[in-house]
C-alpha cells in the first residue's frame, strides 16, 4: 500500500506536471515555427513588393527568421522551467563578443547594406571604387566582385567601397572624350582646326548635341595644343578616342601637320 502511494505522489508531483509542460513546450515550439515562417513570408512579399534588392531581402527574412526562432526556443524553455534570465544574459554577452570580434565583417556588412539600399551602382556597370577599376559583377552582403579589363575577379570589401569616392562611369548615358592634340608652330592652325572638326563630324558614334568643342587650349614649349572635347554614348566610348586619335594622325601625316615631340640640340666646340 505504501509502494502504491509513493508511485502517485510520484506521478501526482514530477511526471505528470512535466509531462505537461514538455507537451505545451513542444506545442509552444511548433505553434512558434509555424508562426514564423508565416510572418517571414509576409515580410518577403511585402520587400518583394517594395521592389527591394533580392539579397536585402534574403538577408532581411533571415535576420528576421533567425530572431523570431530564438524567442520561440526561449519561449519553450520558459515553459519547461528553465531559467530564461541567464541565458538572455548569456546571448547578450556573446553577442557583444563576437561584435567586438567582428568589427571589420560589421562595417562590410553595414556598407553592403547601403549599397544595396542606395544603389550607386548596379550589376554591369563600369566604376572606380576602392581602388579599383572593373565591371560591377555581383553584389553581396560583404563585398562586391568586380571585372577588370583584362578579365581579372577582383572581390572589394564593402566597407572599402562605401567608405571612398564611388565613380561610376555606366550612370550617364553620354560621355565627353577629354582629348588634346599637338601641332608645330610652324604649321596652319585653321587647317588644323578644320582637319579635326571633319574627322569629329564624319564619325556617326560621335553625337551632334551637345556640340563637340574644339578650340587651342595652350601655346607650350615645343606646340600649339588643341582640346577636342566630343560627346559620345558611353559604350562608345573607349572605340571613339582609340579611332579618332589614329585618324588625326594619319590624316595629319597625309596634310603635311607635324606632331611634334619633345627632342634635344647637343652642341659640341673644339677647344
Amino acid at each position: 500500500m505504501l509502494e502504491n502511494i509513493n508511485i502517485e505522489d510520484l506521478l501526482s508531483t514530477y511526471v505528470i506536471p512535466w509531462g505537461i509542460n514538455i507537451v505545451l513546450a513542444l506545442v509552444i515550439f511548433i505553434i512558434g515555427r509555424a508562426v514564423t515562417k508565416i510572418v517571414v513570408g509576409i515580410f518577403r512579399r511585402l520587400l518583394g513588393k517594395a521592389d527591394m534588392d533580392v539579397i536585402l531581402i534574403d538577408f532581411v527574412c533571415s535576420i528576421i527568421g533567425t530572431a523570431l526562432t530564438l524567442f520561440v526556443i526561449i519561449a519553450s524553455l520558459d515553459q519547461l522551467g528553465v531559467d530564461t534570465t541567464s541565458l538572455i544574459a548569456l546571448l547578450g554577452a556573446a553577442g557583444l563578443a563576437v561584435g567586438l570580434a567582428l568589427q571589420g565583417s560589421l562595417q562590410n556588412f553595414a556598407s553592403g547594406v547601403m549599397l544595396i539600399v542606395f544603389r550607386p551602382f548596379k550589376t554591369g556597370d563600369f566604376v572606380e571604387a576602392g581602388g579599383v577599376s572593373g565591371v560591377v559583377e555581383k553584389i553581396s552582403i560583404f563585398s562586391t566582385m568586380m571585372r577588370t579589363g583584362d578579365n581579372r575577379e577582383i572581390i572589394v570589401p564593402n566597407g572599402s567601397i562605401y567608405g571612398g569616392t564611388i565613380t561610376n562611369y555606366s550612370a550617364r548615358e553620354t560621355r565627353r572624350i577629354d582629348m588634346v592634340f599637338g601641332i608645330g608652330y610652324d604649321d596652319d592652325i585653321k587647317k588644323a582646326q578644320d582637319i579635326l572638326r571633319e574627322l569629329a563630324n564624319s564619325d556617326d558614334r560621335i553625337l551632334k548635341d551637345p556640340e563637340i568643342l574644339i578650340a587651342v587650349s595652350e601655346l607650350a614649349d615645343s606646340s600649339v595644343n588643341f582640346v577636342v572635347r566630343p560627346w559620345v554614348k558611353s559604350g562608345d566610348y573607349w572605340a571613339v578616342k582609340f579611332d579618332f586619335t589614329e585618324k588625326v594622325k594619319l590624316t595629319f601625316d597625309e596634310q603635311g601637320i607635324s606632331i611634334p615631340y619633345p627632342q634635344m640640340d647637343v652642341h659640341t666646340s673644339k677647344s
